[in-house]
């Protein structure tokens, strides 16, 4: 796999990950919430899927590529950047007409870069391209962005759209709604304290530092 101007490792297509055990808490607790307490069955997994897949996503011989096709020729792009003492995970975007990807962001214990508005990233989620390959389903293509969520007014239905997105990737009824609660807390600049558990992937220190708003302007794509 190629990404036009992404100097990395050995790209690999990580979307069929996303559907084994163990995928979302790794991708989430990190980025999202990595002070938050919580348990690997908030998502329907328990710790060993969560260390098994924390394994293939951290392979420095295999790059997982996640690619949310949008329309108009556009692509969100999580690359999980598995570089021996450099790991991380770089947001981007590409289009045929641009001579290299667009990096908005990485997380590597932080988030750095830009961030997307609730707005923003509902208009990806609900704008697909059904002539590109990559995630096609609107509960992952919700997850896989969310890592880049920072929005301080979120609005009232954000809970319900994040509650069902969770359900519908294996996450227990009874305890979707309290998960997508903390997630958004997180967004809004309200992390929930309580490091009772934590994914593999949590680690760093800091505040998250971007500030949301306009990416999707900047880049012609909203």
């Amino acid at each position: 796999m190629l990404i036009e101007g992404y100097d990395g490792g050995p790209l690999v297509a990580g979307e069929p990950l996303a559907d084994r055990p163990g995928f979302w808490p790794n991708h989430l607790w990190g980025p999202c919430c990595r002070d938050a307490g919580g348990e690997p069955e908030w998502f329907g997994d328990d710790g060993a899927d969560v260390d098994a897949m924390s394994d293939l996503l951290t392979d420095p011989e295999r790059w997982p590529v996640f690619r949310v096709p949008v329309e108009g020729g556009y692509e969100a792009v999580v690359v999980y950047r598995n570089l021996v003492g450099d790991y991380g995970v770089d947001h981007m975007f590409t289009h045929p007409t641009w001579s290299s990807a667009r990096q908005i962001a990485s997380w590597d214990g932080d988030l750095h870069g830009d961030a997307l508005t609730w707005r923003e990233l509902v208009h990806i989620v609900d704008s697909p391209s059904s002539t590109a390959e990559g995630v096609e389903d609107a509960a992952a293509r919700l997850l896989l962005l969310l890592p880049l969520l920072i929005d301080h007014a979120l609005p009232d239905e954000a809970v319900a759209t994040l509650t069902a997105a969770l359900i519908a990737v294996g996450a227990p009824r009874d305890a979707a709604p309290a998960t997508a609660q903390h997630l958004l807390e997180h967004s809004a600049g309200m992390a929930w304290h309580d490091p009772t558990w934590g994914s593999p992937l949590s680690g760093g220190s800091g505040s998250p530092g971007p500030t949301a708003g306009g990416v999707l302007a900047r880049l012609g794509i909203a």
